[in-house]
């Protein structure tokens, strides 16, 4: 008799899916401000719950200058999310550069006191990938 192996699910493990764009209407290229919107959808793609306590960005332009950002929580929140649950949101960037690239990590803290970081995959801010009329502006890259 054979022995069959279950395959399991990782206890702490989440997704994150961003979709960038330029925002001309918030930009002055002539004084070298470039605005970018950014949705970020974060799925649990683990066991456990999990909630989102904290968030750690590295956001550099074409020039090489890099800022980082840390703060808890997203836009205001910190949520808690089941196995399967997502969290949607919206923020925003500049850059002194047309293009650049933003990635990092979340921080979380499971419900049985688990703490773990997700990544966040790189992605370009790109503000020449300008969208035919009709279409969401900016053409999102993300970086694997």
């Amino acid at each position: 008799m054979g022995i069959i192996l279950a395959k399991t699910m990782p206890k702490y493990q989440f997704s994150c899916e961003v979709l960038p764009h330029y925002l001309p209407e918030q930009s002055a290229p002539e004084d070298g401000v470039y605005g970018f919107a950014y949705t970020v959808t974060i799925t649990n793609t683990g066991a456990v719950a999990a909630q989102l306590i904290s968030r750690h960005w590295i956001i550099s332009d074409a020039k090489g200058h890099s800022e980082e950002v840390k703060g808890l929580g997203v836009v205001g929140h910190q949520p808690l999310l089941k196995p399967g649950e997502s969290f949607q949101y919206s923020s925003g960037s500049r850059l002194r550069t047309p293009s650049g690239t933003m990635h990092g990590c979340y921080f979380f803290v499971a419900e049985d006191g688990e703490r773990f970081e997700a990544a966040i995959p790189m992605f370009v801010l790109d503000a020449s990938h300008s969208a035919a009329p009709g279409c969401a502006a900016g053409g999102g890259r993300v970086l694997h």
